[in-house]
């Protein structure tokens, strides 16, 4: 059989179908991981004949985070909401957070079954801290913020980072994009932080277009945005210096791993094809 279960929050079962490619999935195969099914390294093989790179790209994506995350902690934010959180592999929002302020808080949003049958991976942190994790989809961001286990983990008077590592890419224009990242952006205080990264065509257009028509194929929305696009996501937040950037020249001084030793940069910015920055609310 090609689908297998997994429990939701609330004790149903959630339907996995491993025939088909899903983007959680598929990343999860690039970095390297484990839960993955051929139909998922299928896709991430083909899109890898297109851009060679796409494995150590998916992991300057991934350091970017770590990057990300520590920079809003020595800002004083220590509570984060990260949504299309993916399956868990080193280096989650929490491990990050919790090693500099062991009572970081962290809520994972995600509508992947496979993810949420992660969920108490992602959930174990420090004693001090707290994590929860939410089954819930971004096209619909109320369904988010009405769920009990977010005011019950963050205090939403207090400021939160709001993390869209690698996510917004999967929203066409026609889903309004804006408006989902501007309810998000309204439900949290000002001092609060808006991280996002965006795959583009910036540096290979036809390399990417040959990406999407594989993505598409496989039925997965991907829709890659420029520099002026993705900036223009951070509407409502002032975006922190350098700016929206080549992913991997964003706060380069940050990099390390979770004991804090510092770890190789690469040094050519079109090495990885995302846009990256961070803003703050006013």
């Amino acid at each position: 059989m090609p689908d297998s279960w997994a429990e939701t929050a609330t004790g149903l079962r959630a339907k996995i179908d491993t025939s088909v490619a899903h983007e959680a999935r598929v990343y999860d195969y690039w970095l390297g991981g484990k839960d993955n099914y051929p139909a998922d390294r299928a896709l991430g093989d083909a899109i890898a004949t297109h851009i060679p790179a796409i494995r150590s790209m998916a992991r300057a994506n991934r350091a970017f985070l770590g990057r990300a995350v520590r920079y809003v902690v020595d800002a004083g934010v220590t509570q984060f909401l990260d949504i299309g959180t993916g399956i868990p592999a080193a280096g989650n929002t929490h491990e990050v957070a919790q090693t500099i302020a062991s009572d970081a808080r962290v809520v994972y949003v995600d509508n992947d079954p496979i993810v949420l049958a992660h969920a108490r991976a992602l959930m174990r942190g420090t004693r001090e801290g707290r994590t929860a994790f939410i089954h819930a989809d971004l096209h619909d961001p109320a369904s988010i913020l009405r769920a009990p286990s977010l005011t019950a983990t963050l205090d939403l008077n207090r400021p939160v980072a709001i993390m869209l590592v690698a996510i917004m890419m999967y929203f066409r224009d026609r889903d309004d994009p804006h408006t989902i990242i501007e309810n998000l952006l309204a439900a949290v205080p000002s001092g609060s932080y808006l991280v996002i990264t965006h795959p583009t065509a910036d540096f290979d257009a036809r390399a990417m277009a040959r990406v999407v028509a594989s993505a598409e194929s496989a039925g997965i929305t991907f829709n890659p945005r420029s520099r002026d696009d993705t900036e223009s996501l951070f509407a409502g937040t002032e975006i922190v210096e350098p700016g929206v950037v080549p992913v991997v020249t964003w706060h380069p001084e940050l990099v390390g791993d979770l004991s804090g030793r510092a770890q190789a940069v690469p040094t050519d910015p079109e090495s990885a094809w995302y846009w990256a920055g961070v803003g703050r609310k006013a």
